[in-house]
């Protein structure tokens, strides 16, 4: 069966490190949209009305939007076993969180609109703004304590996952850091669609908040990165020593691991080419920023490739580690000991090429047919509008 896989085993996981990096992208892109305009709720509406206008921008997307962290989920259920079985249990308080988080975002869409009382709707107005606040912080203290190191380690004889940290443990000064920038980046990403897709009001206060939280993004995103190469320790390895294509445990071969600051740096210096994530990132935020009220379609635009450019620096940073382990650095798991085997990559990709192309068309025509400008007049109209 081998012989009919055309691409050898570490070439496909490259391939499936970086198409589960796209998928992480597409999700932060499109559900980040609906997280931001969620978290803006209280900042640019002054009236149920205009609350509302808020509800049915998203309103004919955010369902489709969780596409990409289902599959983005699938992908590391099947090409990375080894990490969401330690991720999902080492995190599962933190996934306990965010899943009520992402669980009670429709349940306030759905029933806000249900009953005319004024204490109802503003009571399930806080439940949907704290949840895309919730979600948003921990999808980002979530990507610091990648970089930090987590406290796990393997069973030798049944490569158990033992996790030995506890959740006030993932809240550190840095992780925390993360969440902050996680949430300047959905506020921003909302903030444009709401300056696209709305008028009055409405749009210029969501002018005004995409200003400040480009700049955030830019602010805390440069610190995170002096952080990082000042005081954070990395991890680094030579990836010569590693046999070739060979079978998936992160418990055999040999795989000496650095740790010291600025390791996660290293990259920037074998490859300079990686510099694009982090610069663009930087000058795509500040485009946003001065697109808004001008063009605020390219801005939505500009403020999607922000989250793409700062997604991919932290992956070229963090190369080739999908979890470095601080409590067991051997342990750490690597895009070479991590995967599932060559044929379930070269199955899957094969799916993913035939039904990727079909979701992205799909949203693509969502898009399409929901285009032009939300408005309280339209949603007054629409007897099915939220």
């Amino acid at each position: 069966m081998e012989s009919i896989i055309l691409l050898d085993y570490d070439t496909m996981r490259h391939i499936w490190w970086l198409l589960l990096g796209v998928l992480l992208i597409a999700f932060a892109i499109m559900d980040g949209a609906d997280l931001g305009v969620a978290m803006l709720l209280p900042l640019v509406t002054k009236t149920d009305d205009e609350r509302r206008v808020l509800y049915n921008v998203i309103g004919p997307t955010w369902e489709g939007s969780q596409v990409w962290l289902i599959t983005a989920g699938g992908v590391i259920f099947a090409a990375w076993p080894l990490l969401y079985a330690m991720s999902f249990s080492g995190f599962y308080l933190a996934m306990m969180l965010l899943l009520v988080a992402l669980i009670v975002r429709p349940v306030a869409i759905k029933y806000r609109s249900k009953l005319e009382s004024e204490t109802w709707r503003r009571n399930w107005d806080i439940t949907w703004c704290l949840s895309g606040l919730v979600a948003s912080l921990v999808f980002g203290v979530a990507i610091g304590n990648v970089m930090l190191g987590v406290p796990f380690r393997f069973d030798p004889d049944t490569l158990r996952p033992i996790y030995e940290g506890n959740l006030f443990g993932l809240f550190h000064p840095f992780a925390v850091l993360c969440g902050v920038l996680s949430i300047a980046m959905m506020l921003l990403q909302g903030a444009t669609l709401l300056s696209w897709k709305t008028e009055a009001g409405v749009a210029q206060a969501a002018q005004r908040w995409a200003v400040w939280s480009g700049i955030a993004v830019i602010v805390l995103f440069v610190l995170g990165g002096v952080w990082i190469a000042t005081g954070i320790s990395g991890y680094s390895m030579d990836t010569s020593l590693l046999a070739s294509n060979d079978v998936s445990n992160p418990l055999v071969g040999s795989k000496a691991i650095n740790i010291e600051a600025g390791s996660w740096m290293g990259i920037y210096s074998v490859t300079p080419l990686a510099w694009i994530a982090p610069v663009a990132g930087i000058a795509v935020t500040a485009l946003a920023i001065l697109l808004v009220k001008s063009k605020p379609l390219l801005s939505v635009l500009m403020s999607s490739l922000s989250i793409a450019g700062i997604i991919f620096t932290f992956g070229f940073s963090t190369y080739p580690f999908l979890l470095p382990s601080s409590l067991d650095p051997a342990s750490s798991l690597t895009i070479f000991d991590a995967s599932a085997s060559h044929m379930t990559l070269w199955v899957m990709l094969l799916v993913a090429i035939f039904f990727l192309p079909i979701i992205i068309a799909y949203t693509s025509w969502v898009f399409r047919v929901m285009r032009g400008k939300v408005t309280t007049e339209e949603i007054n109209d629409a007897p099915h509008a939220y």
